[in-house]
């Protein structure tokens, strides 16, 4: 009977001791990853150009509707609420509540451009709505604010970006693609559209942009996605 208690504290023991080896090599492990993305990160962030454009591409580029992804988390297809409106606040002097026919009243920008997925498939679409530039410019936004979340309807859906980013030309919040109103299944009424991010960056369903001074994370990036994920 000694020699049975002995054999198990023995193989306890070396359980435990195993335990605490993997344990460190998880920590070992996650400390490295995390390192790897802080610097993936601050390389993206170091070549992104706020200036330098993705090509506009010709009409016969564009993938058919059809054959264009349509993803959200919730468990059914997302419709917008009654009284639906865009909220900006924030770090800012003016925050805003915009209806969509508010939004279709300022400076109207058009783009067909490639959109990239994590996932590994690309398409093309034409989109239309307005530049999130000029909503930070009528929100008067304050020179603290260093980062823009954009939230959604669909399950609380969010992503927080580089105020750089969001400030780019080519990004927009867009109510319109391929010549029509944005349908359901691609974002309606409102979606976040740019050529500088990947897909998830992309908020669908969209209800607010605050401007903050820190970021707030995101859906996918607080489960390990890249939270800078440039194209």
């Amino acid at each position: 009977m000694a020699r049975i208690i002995a054999r198990r504290k023995l193989l306890i023991g070396l359980g435990a001791a195993t335990l605490l080896a993997g344990c460190e090599k998880s920590r070992a492990a996650s400390s490295f990853l995390r390192a790897m993305g802080e610097w993936n990160q601050n390389v993206e962030s170091a070549i992104f150009s706020p200036s330098r454009l993705a090509p506009d591409l010709p009409p016969s580029a564009t993938t058919p509707e059809s054959e264009f992804p349509s993803y959200f988390i919730s468990d059914d297809l997302p419709f917008a609420p009654d009284g639906w409106a865009l909220k900006v606040g924030g770090l800012v002097a003016r925050p805003m509540v915009l209806s969509l026919e508010d939004l279709k009243k300022m400076p109207r920008v058009d783009m067909r451009l490639r959109h990239h997925c994590v996932e590994g498939w690309s398409a093309v679409a034409a989109w239309h709505g307005v530049r999130v530039s000029e909503i930070a410019k009528m929100a008067a936004v304050d020179r603290r604010a260093r980062y823009v979340e954009f939230r959604s309807f669909d399950s609380g859906y969010w992503s927080s970006w580089d105020l750089e980013s969001a400030m780019h030309p080519q990004t927009i919040v867009a109510y319109g693609m391929n010549g029509h109103p944005l349908e359901p299944g691609q974002g309606a009424p409102l979606r976040l559209y740019t050529a500088v991010k990947l897909g998830y960056k992309m908020v669908k369903y969209l209800t607010e942009v605050n401007f903050l001074p820190t970021p707030s994370g995101g859906y996918w990036e607080n489960q390990g996605y890249e939270w800078f994920a440039g194209v």
